[in-house]
């Protein structure tokens, strides 16, 4: 009877409790997927900025040789 009791009340605790951390773990996972996204996104940003300024350098030089 003892035994019944204890199931009866400290179970649904215990379960609750370990789903509320499982749950908290999968937001830090989905957090973490975020910044990853974020840090690829930024890396295609600063690689787009790259290409820009090459081709602006391109245009610069074809200019120079336009003008001797």
């Amino acid at each position: 009877m003892l035994l019944h009791t204890f199931l009866i009340l400290f179970l649904p605790l215990m379960l609750q409790s370990h789903v509320a951390l499982f749950r908290d773990e999968r937001e830090r996972e989905r957090e973490r997927a975020r910044e990853r996204e974020r840090e690829r996104e930024s890396e295609r940003e600063r690689e787009r900025e790259r290409e820009r300024e090459r081709e602006r350098a391109r245009e610069r030089e074809r200019e120079s040789e336009r003008e001797t």
